[in-house]
């Protein structure tokens, strides 16, 4: 007999986070154990894209961040990068029909050295093909490091000064927040890594700095709906300060 439990429409709590961003880890370790080519790791991880986006569109989710490709993960093997450049390319042909159903709106963040040609022009015909959609915002950070974006934002804010558009001493968080990669987004609320990592690797380093971190030890693959659904319900438990007092006794 089944559980009937099993059987309750699963309630989202009262309390959701506008912006859930996510580490997807635990590719290669997921088919080393299957005893399978580490690129069946990544094959298998773009289920769980899709099992979690479909989630976040139901739940009316604003955005979902997903860590892609690290500025880092360019050290990895070429016939490894060369297949995960082929499923990127891949996502963006095959999953365009499905994204516009959903009202799902693409965007990328990111330096765009490195990625080849048709790559990019495949993500970019995705991007503007789904532009005009008005539910959850879908944001792939490929070839990205938090690092990076901040370089990159200085530079931006020194030229500014320079071509005496900005005065130094009008620079404040807002100036540097809209001079990032993420310009115009809302921070996340909630940070989620798979295969039990304890670091944030990287990743959205200013953006990040209020999030709620929630890790599991389950690797991207393995990554269900009732997870995020478990990261969610652990969210609304929390109570978020952003420096200040708790409000109960």
């Amino acid at each position: 007999m089944p559980d009937p439990l099993e059987t309750i429409p699963w309630q989202p709590p009262s309390v959701l986070p506008r912006h859930i961003a996510v580490i997807m880890d635990g590719n290669g370790r997921w088919a080393q154990k299957q005893d399978r080519p580490r690129i069946e790791g990544h094959r298998h991880g773009v289920a769980s894209v899709r099992r979690t986006v479909e989630e976040c569109v139901r739940l009316n989710i604003a955005q979902l961040t997903l860590y892609c490709l690290s500025s880092e993960n360019w050290k990895r093997p070429q016939l490894e990068l060369d297949f995960l450049m082929h499923l990127l390319e891949q996502y963006m042909i095959e999953e365009r029909s499905l994204l516009m159903q959903q009202g799902v709106r693409v965007s990328v963040i990111g330096r765009r050295d490195g990625i080849p040609d048709s790559v990019m022009g495949e993500i970019e015909t995705t991007i503007e093909m789904t532009s005009r959609n008005d539910r959850t915002r879908l944001c792939l950070a490929i070839n990205y490091g938090g690092r990076s974006e901040l370089v990159d934002a200085v530079r931006t804010i020194a030229r500014q000064v320079r071509d005496n558009r900005l005065d130094p001493d009008s620079i404040d968080e807002q100036v540097i927040a809209q001079s990032l990669y993420t310009a115009n987004m809302p921070d996340p609320d909630l940070l989620i890594r798979t295969a039990g990592e304890m670091r944030i690797s990287n990743f959205l380093l200013w953006q990040i700095s209020y999030a709620e971190l929630w890790v599991t030890e389950k690797t991207w693959p393995e990554f269900e709906v009732s997870d995020l659904q478990a990261a969610l319900v652990e969210y609304a438990k929390r109570e978020r300060r952003f420096g200040g007092l708790s409000e109960g006794p």
